[in-house]
């Protein structure tokens, strides 16, 4: 049976809503391009090894996959009647999987340091929820082969700069070391193969608190003195911040110490603070990763991290690289629910009857275009009320009726 409705989980958008989202998009890409990011695009659909073996951490759990097709899916069915045995390809999860294989396989073409521009959808098979997509923009920048802090104290700039230029102020960097984190828990009594899932529990401390953390981290049949020991040195860190790291001698230290440095005398309207918890999702990062966050919200508006090791997964050679990716729709729903979304672009109806001269109509439009970013044609109907409360429903700031001696009017001028 047929159905109006998109899929679970997807979107249509009408044309106000469209327009919007095209905007914020114009918007992000040009503070982007003013720092010198070039854009480029990739593939939605990436070969099932490289997305599974990407340590996307959760990610990976969630991947739409494409069956193989025609004898080969004959074939390999006759051996294997497992799903991820019988897959071929996935749709991407993000856009930083198939940045490190496109800059694997252009790499001589690419300049030595590469500031890479991706804006485009990704795809995840989660749970559909008020908020959570199973298929939403992304709006990332990465610079490869930068082994210095410059690389992330630019990219932290250039989007601190794209969300001023949105209107947003006083939200909130949080940044952190994943070695410091890690040196934490080992220090802790667990061992380095315990990292990956301890992180993951750590990740959930914003919503489950941190007597949550230690229940969660003592069913998983953790020693319990551990356990313990690691909430102790967090609970200190906690109150000294990045003066506790420095105290113990972590690895990483310097690092956060310059980046800060930097951010924080470039400050205006938001501010750069340590969180020795912040984890990030990805397995993939190695070293500095950060947040941001705006004011009461429950969840991040941004994120990234550096991630030395993924290219030479791919290529044998290690690259420096580093990424940040602004959570669009966030974005665009913040700027909708606090009316942030200033008509930049005037748009009118031009009404006319069909006694008048079609060409002189058009001319009439030609001319208004040269003050107003759009002017549509529309014939006059008799309820001209309704027509002009659906014109406002479609996002039209006013209208023009053809030979009248006033111009442009407001639809509050209707009477």
């Amino acid at each position: 049976m047929y159905t109006t409705l998109p899929p679970t989980g997807m979107r249509d958008f009408l044309p106000r809503e469209k327009e919007i989202r095209e905007y914020v998009m114009r918007e992000i890409r040009d503070e982007y391009k003013r720092s010198g990011f070039t854009e480029i695009e990739t593939s939605f659909i990436e070969n099932i090894e490289n997305l599974t073996g990407g340590d996307g951490a959760e990610n990976t759990k969630l991947i739409f996959k494409i069956m193989m097709r025609g004898d080969k899916l004959t074939k390999t069915f006759e051996k294997s009647k497992e799903a991820d045995e019988l897959a071929e390809y996935g749709l991407r999860f993000d856009l930083t999987l198939p940045l490190v294989r496109f800059y694997a396989n252009n790499r001589n073409d690419l300049p030595t340091i590469f500031k890479a521009l991706q804006m485009g959808t990704v795809f995840r098979a989660e749970r559909a929820q008020k908020g959570r997509y199973r298929a939403f923009a992304q709006c990332d920048i990465d610079v490869i082969g930068d082994e210095s802090n410059l690389a992330e104290i630019e990219i932290i700039q250039t989007i601190s700069s794209t969300l001023k230029r949105l209107e947003f102020e006083n939200f909130t960097i949080k940044i952190n070391d994943r070695r410091i984190l890690k040196a934490i828990v080992i220090a802790s009594g667990f061992s380095e193969d315990d990292f990956s899932d301890i992180a993951i529990t750590l990740d959930k401390l914003d919503k489950v608190g941190i007597d949550g953390i230690k229940s969660e981290l003592l069913s998983k049949s953790y020693l319990e003195a551990n356990v313990i020991k690691l909430i102790e040195t967090s609970n200190h860190l906690a109150e000294f911040g990045l003066d506790g790291i420095k105290a113990l001698s972590l690895e990483g230290y310097e690092n956060i110490s310059q980046i800060m440095s930097v951010i924080t005398a470039l400050e205006d309207g938001f501010k750069i603070e340590f969180d020795h918890t912040l984890v990030r999702g990805m397995g993939y990062y190695t070293s500095t990763i950060f947040e941001i966050t705006y004011g009461d919200l429950g969840y991040s508006v941004a994120g990234g991290g550096r991630y030395d090791k993924m290219i030479g997964k791919i290529s044998g050679i290690d690259v420096p690289a580093v990424g940040f990716s602004i959570g669009f729709e966030r974005i665009v729903d913040l700027l909708l629910s606090e009316n942030k979304m200033a008509n930049t672009d005037v748009k009118i109806a031009l009404l006319y009857d069909e006694t008048q001269s079609l060409l002189d109509v058009i001319k009439k439009a030609m001319e208004l275009r040269q003050s107003y970013a759009v002017v549509s044609l529309y014939k006059l109907k008799k309820k001209l009320g309704k027509q002009l409360v659906q014109l406002d429903k479609a996002g039209y700031d006013g209208f023009s009726i053809y030979g009248d001696e006033i111009i442009v009017k407001s639809f509050d001028q209707a009477e």
